[in-house]
């Protein structure tokens, strides 16, 4: 691996946090061996589980998402039995390849207006972002025929549809989307403005401009541009599966999964170009030398040895379970199953060699952290001797 000599820490200032709250900030050392990973819900078992969420609704449920098209609910006790289906779409997507049912998120007001946002592929060429409404008789249920498309990106290829969601502390939705797939970004959609392919997309869920299920945000970076798309928020990205927000420091973390030699992690911000395909990472992609002005590199990224191969990004972490892990960032690999912990200056540790196919991670409603694995079971980080 390969740690990025970029300094970030004023970029974190800038975003929102003052650098006088750096006190409130300060991470402890991870002692080596004293992060364990447990089975959650030993009596649970899913089907390619691949999202989990907490609508912070004070019901202390989880809601996890299967890639075959089901989000199920459960109370939040190692001892839970009983699941839930939350909602069904199963028979209305394509799951071949890396369609299915890639990511959901809860309104913030999610409470009082029950609104829930799910990125899906009704078919090959096509993902969606829609909004359903949970039942006006059961808080359990979702009402199916409540469906309301906001977004449609059509998808060249059946990988690289990115999937995260996630609404960030100004209000808006903000979109993870692919470069279409195919080997290389052969379209350049990543550097394209004129398409949603290979970016973060950002929109405002509460307003409608017109013609649209939503409106674009006045401040987007490239609105008033002829020339772009003004929902873009930032470009440049090969397929970034799982991003989220650190509230605390208001930044945005974004994994971005590679091509041939590099999977890396990014801090988002506005306007941001992330490279993709000019670089791969900080290397230059298919070419000896390239114009890397204006890119933003990476924080941090890896290499394929070791069987690490495909990033799956997490959180950083602000339970109060774990002292030691506050304030890093949690993060690991598909194929390999290594977690690492990772802070903004650039530094990763090594936390755990797990094995599995890490799919994603969540938090529940007090921000504790969890693994989702193709084994079909969910996973929580907890100290070394306790379950």
């Amino acid at each position: 691996m390969k740690r990025i000599g970029l300094v970030l820490l004023s970029i974190s200032c800038l975003l929102a946090t003052s650098c006088s709250d750096k006190e409130d900030l300060t991470l402890l050392p991870i002692t080596d061996g004293s992060i364990s990973l447990n089975n959650a819900f030993t009596s649970l078992t899913f089907s390619k589980p691949l999202d989990l969420q907490s609508p912070q609704d004070g019901s202390n449920r989880i809601f996890v998402a299967e890639k075959d098209g089901i989000i199920k609910s459960f109370d939040n006790i190692s001892s839970a039995e009983v699941v839930t289906t939350f909602l069904d779409i199963s028979n209305k997507i394509a799951t071949t390849s890396e369609l299915g049912l890639l990511g959901f998120a809860f309104h913030p007001d999610y409470n009082t207006n029950g609104f829930l946002y799910v990125t899906y592929t009704p078919s090959e060429s096509l993902s969606v972002v829609s909004r359903f409404k949970v039942s006006e008789t059961d808080i359990n249920v979702v009402d199916e025929s409540s469906e309301t498309i906001l977004l449609e990106i059509a998808q060249p290829e059946t990988n690289h549809n990115g999937g995260q969601l996630a609404f960030g502390s100004d209000g808006y939705l903000y979109i993870a989307s692919g470069d279409g797939g195919g080997t290389g970004d052969p379209d350049g959609n990543a550097q394209n403005l004129e398409t949603l392919l290979g970016k973060i997309l950002r929109i405002d869920v509460n307003n409608q401009d017109a013609g649209l299920n939503y409106a674009i945000p006045n401040d987007n970076p490239f609105v008033g541009n002829e020339d772009a798309r003004g929902e873009i928020y930032a470009n440049g990205l090969r397929n970034p599966w799982r991003f989220s927000f650190d509230n605390q420091t208001n930044t945005i973390w974004a994994a971005d999964v590679g091509q041939d030699e590099k999977e890396e992690i990014n801090l988002i911000v506005k306007g941001g170009n992330y490279g993709w395909n000019i670089q791969e990472g900080t290397s230059c992609y298919q070419e000896t030398e390239c114009d890397a002005t204006d890119l933003i590199a990476p924080i941090y990224e890896y290499g394929h040895s070791k069987n690490d191969k495909s990033v799956t990004g997490g959180y950083v972490y602000r339970g109060n379970e774990l002292q030691n892990l506050k304030g890093y960032y949690i993060y690991g690999d598909f194929i390999s199953g290594r977690v690492w912990a990772l802070d903004q200056a650039g530094n990763n540790k090594l936390l755990l060699e797990t094995g599995l196919n890490i799919s994603s991670f969540g938090i529940d409603e007090n921000n504790e952290l969890y693994l989702c694995s193709f084994d079909g079971k969910i996973y929580k980080f907890s100290s070394v001797g306790k379950d």
